[in-house]
């Protein structure tokens, strides 16, 4: 269903520079995506010819915005990407920030007339803060017809990819995607590289020092051979890692969603996730994904998934990214407009 066509959204890009290497700043791309397979018009008129007015992130400015767009009448529909819980563990001096922290983002999300946020997980800790506004459960999407499995890419081209990263040709390549946080499970990561010396690891993303705390930092420098840090990379080289490695491993202990377990998972690479609540009810263990619950299970279950033939898992997880597509989480985002305009 396209939506009626004089709908103007004004997405605020405020802040995209910091977040753009990261899921927040992958979210407001993918809002503009899905609104435009709408027919919705984005960012063509300012400010003051707009309907709604998106805000993705908590910083002074995006306050500022979200004041300036009420004072104009305009419906505000916050973003709810953070949490307390996922706040925690993530930056140099976050855990003692988190309680404040907390304080804050109630306050930026009861700016809007309503928040989404990606899953019904990150719905339940956002109701519990008691803000006062109508939450909505909405994936950030995914654009299926990008992330893929790539039927086109060869030996050569792989080959290539295993030489740019120094990865030897004779090893499973497991990899990860990430800030250097520990909430991302990044000093277990290198911990399980160090005691699987017959597999490749690789960690794509990258997290400036300033904020890394220190012993993350210094988990990094004495990281094992057999685990490359590939740094930040495009999403046409994370498309290649997604389907030239062997199998996608997710250790983060918290998440709001987890857009790159949605493109490993359109991208058919077999994923293992921690077991944690965000994905209860739409990750389901043997089914489109593997979980585990202590690191010390992952070595058996990545003997099993890296040795297994089976490809009815894969093509499930597949499945399920499909069900998150822009087209679909796009007409559900448009229902909620029609809610917000009611209000």
């Amino acid at each position: 269903m396209m939506h009626d066509n004089n709908m103007k959204t004004f997405v605020y890009m405020g802040g995209i520079n910091l977040t753009k290497k990261s899921g927040v700043g992958k979210a407001v791309y993918h809002q503009i995506s899905m609104l435009e397979k709408q027919g919705i018009s984005v960012n063509k008129s300012g400010l003051k010819q707009s309907d709604i007015v998106h805000i993705n992130t908590v910083f002074p400015d995006s306050v500022f915005m979200a004041v300036r767009a009420k004072a104009l009448g305009k419906k505000v529909l916050y973003y709810g990407h953070s949490t307390m819980e996922d706040f925690k563990n993530s930056f140099v001096g976050s855990n003692f920030l988190a309680p404040v922290f907390k304080q804050w983002i109630v306050f930026c999300y009861g700016l809007g007339d309503a928040v989404i946020t990606p899953t019904e997980y990150s719905k339940s800790l956002l109701e519990g803060y008691n803000i006062k506004k109508p939450v909505y459960a909405l994936s950030n999407g995914i654009d299926t017809y990008y992330w893929r499995k790539e039927k086109e890419l060869n030996l050569i081209q792989k080959k290539e990819f295993l030489k740019k990263y120094n990865l030897p040709d004779d090893k499973k390549v497991i990899m990860s995607v990430g800030h250097y946080m520990e909430r991302k499970g990044i000093t277990e990561f290198i911990e399980l590289a160090r005691n699987n010396p017959d597999y490749s690891f690789i960690w794509f993303g990258y997290t400036p020092s300033v904020l890394v705390p220190a012993r993350v930092r210094k988990e990094i420098r004495q990281s094992p051979e057999n685990l490359i840090f590939a740094g930040f990379v495009d999403s046409a080289e994370l498309k290649k890692a997604y389907n030239f490695c062997d199998l996608f491993l997710f250790m983060s202990h918290e998440e709001t969603e987890g857009i790159v377990v949605l493109e490993a998972m359109a991208c058919e690479i077999p994923v293992i996730v921690r077991d944690i609540p965000v994905y209860n009810g739409w990750l389901v263990n043997g089914k489109n994904v593997f979980k585990f619950k202590q690191n010390d299970e992952l070595p058996g279950i990545l003997k099993q998934v890296l040795n297994s033939t089976d490809k009815s898992i894969v093509k499930e997880a597949g499945k399920t990214a499909l069900e998150r597509d822009f087209s679909r989480t796009g007409q559900r985002l448009s229902a909620i407009y029609d809610i917000i305009k009611a209000i």
